[in-house]
């Protein structure tokens, strides 16, 4: 420990020593060692000394990294003038160590620049080992160039204060002459006098930079091996007919063998257009050749082949690029495969197609077909082979695309099953037969299972697991597309597949799985699908389905395209706006209408509807509409509500017209009294009278005088004695219908005196005919009457209306309705104590009944008004019918 002391005290000393003075007298203190280059993640370790002063000691020393202050846990104290830090490299840029003095004495703070010193840290990697080296001599005309580039992988990183550069060296052996090149990359070239041919060269690399140096693996090699020449020159193919299946490929040496004494051949060929190379075993090219015969190739197929050369030594040399590409046909030979034969069916036509066979081995010049049922029948009416002859531009001969041939169009009876076979024929010969039985509707066999199908990698993958059923001898993958039909034949063993065809994007192909069981086409698996889907070209085009309503609309609109959707539609959005607010509606994919409900009404509302993908959404068409002020039917119900109504009114004022008819008939049409049924001609004031109390409510409206019973008498003795006087059609003035035509009756009016008279008087409206009665004052019906002493009453009432004849005329009428009366005689009473003459006037009465009846009340009343105008002055049982009651018939 003592000894390691000491040694660093007189490293200290020595390099003090080797400070020069001016530095000295400049600056207190110095770091050691100065400007270092440091290696990245190793410790660092600096110190810094004190000269020329003892004002301040390592006690008065700190550190700092740029401008962070270094912890005093990484300081270490060699002596009083002597203070050191240890650090760990870290980063790649480059920082500055500055050791420096705290003491504020005034000395030091005076004189702070001579207190303070510092380094900078150059950091950066050792250099690694190269790998990888390689060299390379061009060939320039016919000769090797002089001038070989090698290549190498630098190892390591480097840093831009401590950059790592490389030599290469090349040594020629064994003249030992050495050639070397410097660079900062990877890849250098060295030039020799004259390319060594058959001399052993030695090659290698040297990394250095400030932090070491280290050299590469030296590669020792033939000059030959480094040679790269030109790829062969002239390649030829011969195509000869009388071998279909091989074409014979020659081509010349690249460089004399003076240079490069053996060289090794590589050969590729493939069919034209396709993108894979098939190689010839390297083996069978080994040797130094010029021709090579390529068998087992496909007849009547366009092949391309290249070739390629090296130093003939395994392992060794480097391949020239590959030669021009040589391009034949092979000859035509016989199909070796069947025609791809299948059906399509629509309704029950039946078209049978085929493709040409994979491997026809030429041009297909015809078909021959032969349809017949399953019992043996030859549908096309002939055992021979019917031929369908292909023609064919030279375009779709050479195309690669398999064109599909309709060979017939049959049709297909739902209970009948057929078996078709074909043979492919070219210019060589012809296939072997290729065989599909269709069988009837109720016979097909069981379908796949499971079937899926996606996209995925530009491709349609299809997967499906088998029947349960007889093992299936092969599938059958259609795709359809609008009226474009292709398909592919998988094994019976396969479970996934994708589809070969070309499929285009945005375009929904239904893909079907066939099982074909020994020949027998079982029933199809369908699914659609879509290589790529992306946003319909169009929305839909929405409308309303009748009138909008109060407060709804029913939207329809019609489903996009097949050809237009580009995908498969997840749902619609239905859009509608008004002035003041905005909504939408999602619906399902399989929605062609939508009721809108909860508008406003009397509102313009505004409506489109969104078709959505997963690729994307379009917008269709905005279509307005209005929505009715008030709900559909409500003006057609206020209508017939109105009407009803009316109509009830009406019907209700029929039946009041129906039950009521007797009073609105009094009042609209007054009840005129029919003369010919009057009883004036019978009328006298010497008739005999019985009187009677009136009804109050029966005589109202009739002018009533009231006489004595003795009066009455005297009335009805007049009856009696003017009734011969009647029958002359004269009425003399003591007869007269005036007031004052009896003893009982004051002055006489004017009356009827002759018939000539009476004629003027019947043409003169204007005339005034006065009908008056007397009625006894005596109890009705038996009623006692009272004690006060009775008197007839006399009514009279005055009427326009002129005598009829049979008025005039009464005998005959007044012995019809009433047999004659005898004389009102004065007797002694009865058991009730009154006189004969009440019983009499009793018995005279009571067959009439002036009072109406109980439902007529209400008439009656009216009737009795209207005829106390025309009573006349007749004996009772003459005009009281005319007053509501009974009316003897």
């Amino acid at each position: 420990m003592v000894s390691s002391r000491v040694l660093q005290l007189l490293g200290l000393a020595c390099l003090v020593s080797a400070v020069p003075a001016r530095a000295g007298s400049d600056s207190h203190l110095l770091i050691a060692p100065q400007s270092p280059v440091l290696e990245i993640g190793t410790t660092f370790t600096a110190t810094c000394m004190i000269i020329n002063t003892a004002e301040v000691t390592a006690d008065d020393l700190y550190w700092n990294l740029s401008q962070t202050r270094i912890p005093s846990e990484q300081y270490t104290k060699v002596n009083q003038s002597a203070l050191s830090v240890s650090l760990q490299v870290t980063g790649e840029e480059r920082e500055w160590l500055y050791c420096k003095c705290w003491k504020q004495s005034a000395s030091v703070v005076l004189n702070s620049g001579r207190f303070i010193h510092g380094i900078l840290l150059t950091k950066g990697y050792r250099p690694e080992k190269p790998e990888n080296l390689t060299c390379t001599a061009l060939q320039e005309n016919k000769y090797i160039s002089p001038n070989i580039t090698c290549r190498w992988d630098s190892v390591g990183r480097q840093t831009t204060g401590v950059p790592t550069k490389h030599t290469l060296f090349l040594r020629v052996i064994p003249i030992l002459e050495t050639y070397n090149v410097t660079t900062t990359g990877n890849t250098a070239q060295v030039s020799v006098n004259t390319f060594p041919n058959f001399m052993e060269l030695e090659i290698w690399v040297e990394a250095h930079n400030k932090l070491g140096a280290v050299e590469s693996e030296h590669l020792r090699t033939e000059a030959g091996y480094v040679v790269k020449t030109d790829p062969p020159a002239d390649v030829r193919i011969i195509s000869e007919q009388t071998f279909p299946t091989s074409l014979l490929i020659n081509w010349n040496r690249p460089v004399a063998k003076e240079y490069v004494v053996g060289l090794t051949y590589q050969i590729r060929f493939r069919t034209d257009g396709s993108l894979t190379w098939t190689y010839v075993p390297p083996w069978e090219t080994a040797k130094d050749i010029q021709s090579f015969r390529i068998q087992n190739l496909q007849p009547d197929t366009v092949y391309v082949t290249q070739v390629r050369c090296k130093h003939a030594k395994e392992g060794f040399g480097y391949w020239s690029e590959w030669s021009h590409s040589a391009t034949k046909r092979t000859p035509e030979g016989a199909p070796t495969s069947r025609p791809d034969l299948w059906r399509i069916i629509t309704n029950e036509r039946v078209q049978v197609v085929c493709k040409d066979p994979l491997f026809a081995n030429g041009k297909i010049i015809r078909f021959d077909l032969k349809i017949q049922d399953q019992k043996g029948k030859v549908t096309n009416g002939s055992l021979e082979w019917e031929r369908v002859l292909v023609n064919r531009s030279e375009e779709d001969y050479r195309s690669t695309q398999r064109k599909i041939t309709i060979l017939k169009e049959i049709h297909l009876a739902d209970r009948k099953s057929v078996r078709v076979d074909v043979i492919a024929i070219n210019s060589v010969g012809g296939s072997a037969p290729a065989s599909l039985v269709i069988p009837e509707k109720a016979h097909e066999l069981p379908s796949v299972k499971g079937l899926r199908v996606w996209p995925h990698g530009g491709q349609l993958w299809l997967e499906w697991s088998p029947p349960n059923r007889s093992p299936v001898s092969e599938y059958i993958v259609e795709w359809v597309s609008g009226d474009q039909v292709d398909w592919q034949r998988e094994n019976g063993s396969t479970r996934l597949t994708a589809i070969k065809g070309n499929l285009e994007k945005f375009v929904c192909y239904s893909v079907s799985v066939y099982p074909i069981y020994s020949g027998w086409l079982g029933r199809a698996a369908t699914m659609e699908a879509f290589l790529e889907q992306g946003v319909p070209l169009k929305g839909p085009t929405v409308s309303l389905n009748g009138k909008p309503g109060h407060n709804h609309a029913e939207l329809v609109w019609m489903e996009i395209p097949q050809d237009e959707r580009r995908g498969f539609i997840t749902n619609y959005t239905i859009f509608y706006s008004s002035d003041t607010e905005k909504r939408f509606v999602l619906v399902p994919a399989n929605t062609t209408s939508y009721t809108l409900t909860s508008l406003t009404g009397n509102t313009k509302y505004d409506t489109w509807v969104i078709a959505s993908t997963i690729a994307g959404s379009t917008n269709g068409d905005r279509h307005s509409f209005i929505t009715l002020k008030y709900e559909d039917g409500v003006i057609e119900l206020i209508v017939v509500c109105v009407s009803l109504g009316f109509l009830f009114v009406v019907v209700m004022m029929m039946l009041l017209c129906v039950y009521k008819r007797d009073v609105i008939k009094r009042n609209f049409w007054p009840q005129i009294p029919n003369p010919g049924e009057s009883t004036i001609g019978n009328w006298s004031p010497d008739y005999p009278l019985k009187a009677e109390t009136p009804k109050e409510n029966c005589l109202s409206g009739i002018s009533v005088l009231d006489v004595d019973v003795c009066d009455a008498k005297c009335v009805f003795e007049e009856d009696k004695t003017g009734l011969p006087l009647k029958k002359d059609k004269y009425l003399s003035e003591e007869h007269s219908s005036g007031i004052g035509g009896s003893s009982c009756m004051s002055s006489p009016r004017q009356s009827v005196s002759d018939s000539d008279e009476g004629s003027d008087m019947a043409d003169t409206t204007a005339s005034t005919v006065q009908y008056s009665s007397v009625v006894a004052s005596s109890g009705y019906k038996g009623q006692t009457p009272s004690s006060q002493p009775q008197q007839a009453i006399f009514s009279r009432s005055e009427s326009t209306q002129p005598l009829l004849d049979c008025e005039e005329n009464p005998d005959m009428l007044v012995q019809e309705r009433f047999p004659r009366q005898p004389c009102f005689t004065h007797a002694a009473g009865n058991e009730d104590g009154t006189s004969q003459l009440e019983a009499e006037q009793h018995e005279v009465l009571e067959p009439l009944d002036f009072c109406p009846l109980e439902e007529d009340s209400e008439q009656t009343a009216s009737a009795d008004e209207q005829s106390a105008d025309w009573l006349p002055a007749a004996p009772i049982s003459s005009y009281m019918p005319q007053l509501g009651g009974y009316r003897p018939q």
